[in-house]
């Protein structure tokens, strides 16, 4: 099944706004507000209660790269200090607490930092191929609207747009 991708340009923010808000009301059936990734200048916190909570992975990415921080922290310590020149003195620990923990909580700050760089860079697709929906007036002055869609919500959407006074529409079809 094909999926056609689909982007208006709007010159000010109020006609974008208004055709997610007719998205969010079903006036393209099959359409929804998952479906739209808003391209701006500029940040709109207004949209959020149109597009509602997405969410953000980087609080995992951070929780993870924590628990690996403290368990590797750890075990790399403990397996250091009881692998060099083990000499038992006078009933004194080979494997320390105190200093361990201190310094297996530095590992847990040292992870949790590298991997929420790590989660940012994958979820910013900083490394991926430039869609090719891509508008560089969205940089300057102008809004994009992307919606991923089926093939019989392309031309809907379409009439939606011109409704809203749409300046450019741009389709891609990805097989």
């Amino acid at each position: 099944m094909r999926r056609y991708y689909v982007m208006g340009l709007f010159s000010n923010f109020e006609e974008a706004f208004s055709t997610i808000s007719d998205i969010r009301h079903h006036a393209v059936p099959g359409v929804s507000v998952d479906d739209v990734t808003l391209k701006s200048p500029i940040e709109h916190p207004e949209i959020e209660e149109i597009l509602g909570d997405r969410g953000s992975p980087l609080p995992k990415f951070a929780l993870f790269g924590a628990i690996f921080g403290m368990i590797f922290g750890f075990l790399f310590l403990a397996s250091a200090q009881a692998t060099f020149l083990v000499q038992p003195a006078g009933g004194k620990a080979v494997i320390t607490l105190p200093s361990n923990i201190v310094l297996s909580y530095e590992m847990l700050i040292l992870f949790a930092v590298l991997s929420t760089i790590v989660g940012f860079v994958i979820n910013a697709r900083l490394f991926t191929r430039r869609h090719p929906l891509y508008s560089e007036k969205v940089s300057l002055d102008q809004v994009g609207v992307l919606l991923e869609l089926d093939e019989k919500s392309v031309e809907p959407m379409k009439e939606l747009f011109k409704k809203h006074k749409v300046l450019e529409i741009r389709e891609e079809v990805a097989e």
